[in-house]
């Protein structure tokens, strides 16, 4: 089976495919609409892609692009850990102190930022398109006094040396990942815990209906399923007009979700399931 990731190697998207699919070969796209156009052309059997993070919040572009692009069904999801480590050329062990300048992507530098403002409160930040590019860099140029910012893949693929670990501000910072194919995927990781199952669907809400936001919402409440998360995107069909991405912390079963759909139907709205799928973290 081919796994097609947001690329490049080494990044915590790769972290996620070795850990769900550690015996496939895996594939870097350079963007995650390449990684789901890939999945429709059979270039590879399934995507994984990010689509959310504890900071930045939602990646909008795998949202978008999954609900007004392409028609591929949630297979599964992983949520990996963040963690950011200062990296350097194994050339400079003994004058990491002489450092010049952070390089790495601008979401790990900021990420990092109480420790360089803390520890190296001067030193120049450049940032990179990933933290990969950064690490490729410092390994490439070693005659430059830099360090960079990336994780334990980083610096074993580029053969850099780590000086500090867990240099992030913030402990519980994860990203979620999701898995999607047009075919039936079997789960056999060793890597990774089984912590329940999700059902994601898209509500959108009949135009001009008072109250109709407060319909959904009570269709599942009575029901007492509980939504884990709910996420408004626009139709891109003009001002004001948004759909409902919403996460259930079950199975689709025989009774209540449906129940809840077809009520949901019967007041005007539209309901999409998007996938009902197994939910795994990385063990750490």
């Amino acid at each position: 089976m081919k796994v097609g990731y947001l690329g490049p190697k080494a990044t915590f998207t790769n972290i996620a495919v070795n850990s769900m699919f550690p015996n496939e070969e895996a594939i870097a796209f350079l963007t995650i609409p390449n990684c789901l156009d890939a999945v429709l052309a059979e270039q590879v059997d399934v995507a994984l892609v990010p689509v959310e993070n504890t900071l930045e919040g939602s990646v909008n572009i795998t949202l978008d692009y999954l609900i007004h692009e392409v028609n591929l069904p949630i297979k599964g999801e992983i949520t990996v850990p963040i963690k950011q480590h200062l990296m350097i050329h194994p050339v400079h062990i003994n004058d990491f102190d002489k450092m010049e300048a952070v390089y790495s992507h601008s979401h790990a530098i900021a990420q990092c930022h109480k420790f360089l403002h803390s520890e190296w409160n001067s030193i120049r930040c450049e940032n990179t398109t990933s933290t990969a590019a950064a690490a490729q860099f410092i390994k490439e140029h070693p005659e430059v006094m830099g360090a960079a910012i990336g994780n334990e893949l980083t610096a074993k693929e580029y053969g850099l040396t780590i000086i500090k670990r867990n240099i992030h501000d913030y402990d519980n910072n994860h990203t979620r990942f999701l898995i999607l194919a047009n075919k039936k995927i079997e789960f056999t990781a060793s890597f990774c815990n089984l912590q329940g199952y999700k059902t994601t669907m898209m509500v959108t809400l009949p135009a001009d209906r008072f109250g109709a936001l407060h319909q959904v919402l009570s269709a599942f409440a009575w029901r007492k399923l509980n939504l884990v998360r709910i996420e408004s995107r626009p139709t891109k069909t003009g001002l004001g007009n948004y759909f409902f991405i919403i996460d259930l912390d079950r199975e689709m079963d025989d009774v209540l979700i449906p129940g809840a759909i077809a009520e949901l139907e019967a007041v005007g709205c539209k309901v999409q399931v998007l996938g009902s799928y197994p939910s795994y973290t990385m063990g750490e």
